[in-house]
């Protein structure tokens, strides 16, 4: 399958954000020799000979597949606004790793419903912003339960250093990556006050168990959290990836106010909201959730760094 515009054209990808994971798809594609159009609200950057800033939302249109490279509070209206000019013929694809709501939407669903798309997936697992700009080797997990939107998205930005995989487990992977995105947090908090090895791999494992638990009963299946868009992604961030969340983590752990993280990160952090919901939700329906529960106390400064230390090491141990 090759990538057209409307017109017929060959090989037209759009970029919805110019933040710098959307300009990091975006040089993905030029890497891969696609024609990229890229819209943001506050251009940072000149274009390239392969990518195109456009003026309008309505431009995009021409290309037959589009990424979504904003923040999760913003999706539902850029959608509206995109969608009007859209059609069933169009394949979106979003990047975010983050929920709406508090029955814990995830962003596939906001595009199935603010557009008329239906062929529409997430990108998710060890991708980065920087390793997508400069090339670096890496992989990730293209989701949909349409293997068109695989075909066209690994021929858009794939290649001999970018593999993309691919899953049909659209809601899992969505989950799996939001889960990644508060626990990478979780783990840049547990170094900042110094905590060892062994500590972080109990955190990651038990709070990926957790969110595994919390993805099925959704509709996800428990399988694609142990592959890249779950353990795979988490695993790139305990290694230490560079990415914002572990910053934000450590920053918390400092005592560093949000609204300073904020200015010296430089991007959104959905988790920071998404520890929130889900937390909120594992009460409602009593999924057993307790380090997750955690994370959110410790995003909102409700608990301090000695007192999240004593409630790890004090939890009841049971079977593995």
């Amino acid at each position: 399958m090759t990538v057209r515009g409307a017109e017929g054209t060959e090989a037209k990808v759009a970029v919805v954000g110019g933040g710098s994971f959307g300009w990091g798809l975006a040089h993905a594609a030029e890497r891969a020799g696609r024609e990229v159009l890229l819209w943001s609200r506050r251009p940072q950057r000149e274009g390239t000979a392969k990518i195109r800033l456009v003026g309008s939302l309505a431009e995009l249109a021409r290309a037959e597949l589009v990424f979504f490279a904003v923040p999760s509070p913003v999706m539902p209206a850029l959608a509206r606004e995109l969608g009007a000019h859209l059609d069933g013929a169009h394949y979106l694809v979003h990047v975010s790793r983050g929920i709406v709501g508090d029955e814990l939407q995830t962003l596939s669903q906001v595009l199935r419903t603010c557009t008329p798309c239906r062929r529409v997936g997430a990108l998710a697992g060890p991708l980065v912003a920087q390793a997508l700009t400069d090339g670096s080797p890496g992989g990730g997990v293209v989701a949909s339960r349409f293997p068109e939107v695989h075909t066209t998205v690994r021929e858009a930005i794939g290649g001999q250093r970018l593999r993309i995989y691919s899953t049909d487990d659209l809601i899992g992977a969505e989950f799996a990556s939001t889960a990644v995105g508060l626990l990478a947090m979780a783990v840049g908090f547990a170094q900042g006050v110094g905590l060892g090895p062994a500590t972080l791999a109990v955190m990651a494992s038990r709070g990926m168990s957790e969110a595994t638990r919390i993805g099925v009963a959704l509709g996800g299946r428990s399988e694609t959290f142990t592959g890249l868009s779950g353990y795979g992604d988490l695993l790139a961030a305990v290694a230490g990836d560079g990415r914002p969340e572990l910053a934000v983590g450590r920053q918390l752990a400092a005592g560093t106010p949000l609204a300073e993280i904020g200015q010296q990160v430089g991007a959104y952090i959905e988790g920071l909201d998404s520890a929130r919901r889900i937390a909120a939700y594992a009460r409602r329906t009593g999924i057993r959730a307790p380090l997750l529960s955690m994370c959110a106390e410790v995003f909102a400064g409700r608990v301090s760094s000695a007192e999240v230390v004593a409630a790890l090491m004090g939890r009841q141990v049971g079977a593995e």
